[in-house]
């Protein structure tokens, strides 16, 4: 059993880590949870790779297949992921709507956001926005929930755009 300790471990604090992320999302405590745990599990199960050098090995292995799909497949779908450049560098980003935000849910993806992906949660404090418009952050909240308003009018133009116009009618 003393073999063994090494990989029981490696599992003990992949759930640690990972209970960790469930409990404070987007900390990405889950990549090396999930590659702590598997070669843990992997030492375990095949005695011959309960090695410190080949359970360093399995760590790396599945930590960088772990980083891939976590990255790959968005995971959490911009939940404030990644380099943090702080919540106040947000305001006055611009992006456009993936899903509906209304005063009480929606999506966003900003253009230079930072982080593995730059998806958002956002609210807007007046009325709907569609999706596919594009947005400015009013508010950057803390990161977690975005405050969002439409960037320019929803017919496209600009106030000179609409002066010209009314002066072409008369």
């Amino acid at each position: 059993m003393a073999d063994q300790s090494l990989p029981l471990l490696l599992v003990v604090g992949g759930v640690v880590l990972m209970v960790m992320e469930a409990l404070a999302p987007g900390a990405h405590f889950v990549v090396i949870g999930v590659a702590l745990l598997v070669a843990g599990l992997l030492g375990l199960l095949f005695p011959p790779l309960a090695t410190p050098i080949a359970l360093a090995v399995s760590v790396l292995v599945v930590g960088g297949v772990a980083l891939w799909v976590y990255r790959r497949f968005d995971i959490y779908k911009g939940t404030d992921e990644g380099r943090t450049e702080g919540s106040a560098g947000l305001r006055g980003k611009s992006g456009y709507v993936v899903e509906r935000v209304t005063t009480r849910s929606g999506r966003v993806k900003l253009e230079s956001g930072g982080g593995f992906s730059s998806r958002y949660a956002a609210r807007t404090t007046s009325g709907e926005i569609e999706e596919g418009r594009e947005i400015i952050v009013t508010d950057p909240g803390g990161g977690n929930v975005l405050t969002v308003e439409p960037a320019g009018p929803a017919d496209g133009k600009d106030d000179i755009d609409r002066e010209l116009e009314r002066e072409r009618r008369s």
